[in-house]
């Protein structure tokens, strides 16, 4: 098995599958899937979902198919495996379909769901489709580059905004005259920046709300002082808070930021908003995983906090069942040239998920419902 593991995720590694572009792995995780005995469908928005067992409860293993753009050549070298999505997220996609499938053949009372998702990277419209579909489960584990002896049980929000700053505009050789948009948009993110709320904790980072521009646009060049610059932030908010109060804030911040400069017009639109989640570290989901980790690593697990936001928090907010963010990888290997994932973490990690669905199974079968 493990030598068909290694395969496995290699073939998936030589797949580019940047988000927008799953179609072709999606057909090789299904065929695979087939092969390995589960039963295989593909929803609406190319999301693979592959079932094995029957019965309560239901986990399901939740990995995505898509990885950030930027091929890179795979191989292996000094027992580890290069490739983009080593770790960010194909290893752990490639672990749950290994684990689970050791479960087709049994007869177990319960039933195992391996979900493979579309864009991730993007707006998350893979998981945003399960939720709509009300997939039934009682446990989810979401693929993601945890450590192999970490678990993830919070991700921080986001918003992402989109500000429009318009002015008049005029001739630079009398800028003085006229309101520069280009500059007025910096006023505006340095007001936004000045938003801050009581529960936040200067001793961690999960725990702020923390704002990043991520791009700014304006002006012609020329001799035209700029009438319009566009701007976009990115702001990740922690529980307890919402996205909806934080939003909230900054549109009274622009209310007043527009009182104090007439001349200047602002337009605000929300590209995309994800509550921020932290799952219960009690529940029997997070125990089952401790367990595992503890009989296959010998070590204590520990419990993650992330200043990231993952689909667990759509899935989590909206099915209120036990979940968590699990795998094999190192998460600082993400998005980089040098994206790898060590052979024996990933074989690791095969036995942690599938020793932690048979403590789940296990639990049921002593407390029947």
């Amino acid at each position: 098995m493990n030598e068909y593991a290694v395969r496995l995720l290699t073939r998936m590694l030589e797949i580019y599958s940047p988000s927008g572009k799953e179609e072709a792995i999606a057909n090789f995780i299904a065929k695979e899937m087939e092969n390995l005995g589960f039963k295989v469908r593909k929803d609406r928005v190319g999301n693979v979902i592959g079932e094995v067992g029957h019965g309560r409860p239901t986990i399901m293993l939740c990995g995505h198919m898509d990885t950030v753009t930027g091929f890179l050549p795979v191989r292996i070298e000094d027992s580890r495996l290069y490739g983009r999505g080593a770790s960010d997220a194909k290893a752990p996609m490639a672990a749950m379909i290994v684990a689970a499938s050791a479960f087709a053949d049994k007869e177990n009372s319960g039933r195992i769901i391996v979900a493979g998702v579309v864009d991730e990277e993007g707006t998350s419209k893979g998981v945003k489709n399960l939720v709509k579909e009300g997939i039934p489960v009682d446990y989810a584990i979401f693929g993601e580059p945890s450590g192999v002896d970490k678990i993830t049980i919070g991700y921080r929000g986001n918003l992402r905004l989109r500000i429009t700053c318009k002015t008049a505009g005029g001739h630079s050789a009398a800028h003085w005259l006229y309101e520069n948009a280009i500059y007025k948009a910096l006023e505006v993110w340095q007001e936004i920046k000045k938003i801050h709320f009581p529960l936040e904790k200067k001793e961690s980072h999960f725990y702020n709300v923390d704002y990043c521009m991520t791009k700014i646009s304006g002006g012609s060049g020329g001799s035209i002082v700029p009438s319009k610059c566009q701007i976009n932030i990115d702001i990740r908010i922690p529980p307890p808070l919402s996205t909806t109060q934080v939003l909230e804030e900054v549109r009274k911040s622009l209310i007043e930021y527009q009182k104090m400069n007439p001349r200047v017009s602002t337009k605000l639109i929300v590209e995309d908003s994800v509550e921020p989640f932290e799952a219960d570290p009690r529940s029997p989901l997070v125990q089952a995983l401790s367990r595992a980790i503890r009989e296959v690593r010998r070590k204590t697990p520990i419990l993650l906090r992330k200043t990231g936001t993952g689909d667990m928090n759509i899935f989590g907010k909206a099915m209120s069942v036990p979940v968590v963010t699990y795998g094999p990888g190192d998460a600082t290997l993400s998005h980089t040239e040098n994206e790898h994932i060590h052979l024996q973490e990933y074989l690791d990690g095969i036995e942690i998920i599938k020793r932690a669905v048979g403590h789940l199974l296990g639990l049921h079968k002593e407390t029947p419902s």
